[in-house]
């Protein structure tokens, strides 16, 4: 059976109009991809927001990434962080990975090594492989700090 993207839009409008979550997450990514419907950022956070305030993880973490680059809204380094942070509350990987790294990098944040490191320690005990480096990375950074001589 072929694929028909505009048939899978009318199901997943169906399903979101019910008020399920994954169904509105699911519009998003099509609008994102331009999946049977025009490719458009503004439908996909819009999409994205309905179901993030559902609880929706993944929907939560695509807003943060929304926001963190500007697709559809203004870029927004403190919403990205937001949104991150609620998705990496729900035990979301990718998402603590990536509140690790704003707060390593002091995006959207005050710059906190503790943070980032506390952040990054849970992706890892997930077995997130870029939150395993990034600790590494991050323990460097510190004992660079503090004995430079030591590299």
């Amino acid at each position: 059976m072929p694929q028909d993207y505009s048939e899978t839009v009318h199901w997943y409008r169906k399903a979101a109009d019910q008020g399920y979550a994954e169904a509105k997450y699911s519009l998003g990514i099509l609008y994102y991809y331009g999946r049977g419907v025009p490719q458009d950022y503004t439908e996909t956070v819009h999409w994205y927001r309905k179901a993030a305030d559902q609880g929706y993880a993944i929907a939560q973490f695509n807003l943060g990434e929304m926001y963190y680059h500007g697709r559809g809204m203004q870029q927004d380094y403190a919403e990205a962080v937001r949104w991150y942070r609620r998705a990496a509350d729900q035990g979301y990987a990718i998402a603590q990975y990536d509140l690790g790294t704003m707060y390593h990098q002091g995006k959207g944040v005050r710059q906190d090594y503790g943070e980032a490191r506390r952040w990054y320690r849970r992706a890892a005990d997930q077995g997130d492989t870029n939150a395993q480096r990034a600790l590494s990375s991050i323990d460097q950074e510190q004992r660079r700090k503090y004995d430079p001589s030591s590299f």
